[in-house]
């Protein structure tokens, strides 16, 4: 499974533009991270790019969501780890996170959410000015990105980080396909 075919199958089937950005963000920041955590970066970066490939083919039904993922992914030839990863991201199923790689892709996948938002108040919408104190600042005010799970980013602590430093990585990550991402 190689990345140009993970990213073709996202585009088949993933049709909304910021999606697809969203899932960009989740690859870079888990590529990131998993470089800081002498993990497969290959193996974790792509588990990013993918864990939302079902989010348009469930037609709304969130309790379906990550299943129908995890069974695409092992179709594209993800391993059963990455498929695993891809599953229990969507807490609704219950299953327990098990593993670096299923802690990880909990909370990087909203914690995307937390920086583009920070990005997007800031006068010209770009990540290159954004500086991680302010996502932190951001962070801890919860009427802001209202949506986005600060417990599953805060669960970055399970893997041996401490929340700046979580935000300063997943920053530099994004910082680093800007142009990709629109921001």
């Amino acid at each position: 499974m190689t990345r140009k075919e993970v990213l073709d199958s996202v585009k088949a089937n993933v049709e909304n533009g910021n999606l697809i950005k969203h899932m960009l963000a989740t690859e870079a920041i888990m590529r990131t991270l998993a470089k800081r955590l002498g993990e497969e970066e290959e193996e974790w970066g792509l588990t990013g790019l993918m864990h939302d490939i079902d989010m348009e083919l469930i037609g709304g039904d969130m309790s379906q969501h990550s299943k129908l993922g995890a069974d695409l992914a092992r179709e594209l030839g993800a391993s059963e780890a990455m498929g695993h990863a891809v599953l229990c991201h969507n807490e609704a199923h219950g299953i327990p996170l098990e593993t670096k790689l299923d802690k990880a892709l909990c909370c990087v996948d909203p914690l995307t959410g937390l920086i583009t938002a920070a990005a997007l108040v800031r006068p010209d919408k770009k990540l290159a000015g954004l500086e991680a104190k302010s996502v932190i600042k951001k962070f801890k005010e919860n009427g802001f990105a209202a949506g986005v799970n600060r417990e599953h980013i805060a669960r970055c602590s399970e893997l041996g980080i401490e929340l700046n430093e979580f935000m300063e990585l997943g920053l530099s990550a994004m910082k680093k396909i800007a142009v990709a991402l629109g921001l």
